[in-house]
């Protein structure tokens, strides 16, 4: 149990500083071409309806539960959105930093 909780913690560091590294790295290349805060809102957003209920399924199953999971198939489409949306936002990104959609000098 106590290596569930490390993990858990170790986890959420890396989360934490991994998120800091793309909001600097975000902040740093903005550029006219980028809506500010447009692609990481949109996958936080398909994110919260998915956390909640995995947090109530653990819930669940703490109190000795079955978790309902008729909602299953729905998350897994969401995760199909967001790892889309993922590949995209690098393909952009080696885009920009190959210099496409800027003009020539």
């Amino acid at each position: 149990m106590t290596i569930r909780w490390l993990l858990a913690a170790l986890h959420l560091l890396a989360l934490g500083v991994g998120l800091g590294a793309v909001w600097a790295r975000g902040r740093a290349l903005q550029a006219q071409l980028d809506v500010p805060g447009l692609r990481r809102a949109t996958i936080l957003f398909l994110e919260f309806g998915p956390m909640i209920a995995l947090i109530r399924w653990r819930g669940a199953v703490a109190r000795g539960g079955v978790p309902d999971t008729r909602a299953a198939s729905r998350f897994a489409r969401i995760s199909f959105v967001q790892a889309v949306l993922v590949v995209l936002m690098v393909v952009a990104a080696t885009a920009m930093a190959r210099g496409y959609g800027v003009p020539a000098r």
